[in-house]
């Protein structure tokens, strides 16, 4: 499964730059009994629909040639990374710093397992929040995931 996602990572990064677009991730996932390629993409300006179509098409031209790459069927989507996009890491915490973001843990600490406040940055491989002046910190083994959120505390 890693292997698919890699080289669709590889095939869709210089198509989706093409387009002025960052590549954002890329799933390979099992739902239902159904198998899910999605590429997720950003734009400066927002994803529209056309955009998504435009370099799905491309991308999916490329997948068909490569009958090999992904055995079976699967369904394939192009998609918006999305405003409430779960962030990768310490690169994407310091590159949203003072939007709000919402920390989900695996386990409680201090008594709750979601946190909602600023995005303080990176601290090593994990975050720093802001919430209500008081600064938290999470460690990237206890974060099940860190997403943007739109709204207010």
């Amino acid at each position: 499964m890693n292997k698919i996602i890699e080289t669709v990572t590889a095939v869709a990064a210089p198509i989706t730059e093409k387009h002025g677009c960052e590549l954002w991730n890329v799933e390979y996932a099992k739902e239902a009994g159904n198998w899910f390629l999605r590429v997720y993409i950003d734009h400066p300006g927002g994803v529209s629909i056309n955009l998504c179509e435009s370099i799905s098409r491309e991308l999916d031209a490329i997948l068909d040639e490569r009958e090999d790459l992904i055995p079976g069927s699967y369904t394939f989507e192009v998609s918006s990374a999305g405003v409430e996009r779960h962030l990768r890491g310490p690169s994407d915490y310091d590159r949203f710093t003072g939007k709000l973001a919402e920390v989900k843990l695996y386990k409680s600490k201090n008594g709750q397992k979601i946190f909602l406040g600023e995005l303080a940055g990176s601290r090593g491989d994990g975050v720093e929040l802001d919430i209500s002046g008081q600064r938290y910190s999470f460690e990237k083994a206890e974060i099940a995931y860190v997403r943007l959120r739109i709204g207010s505390i």
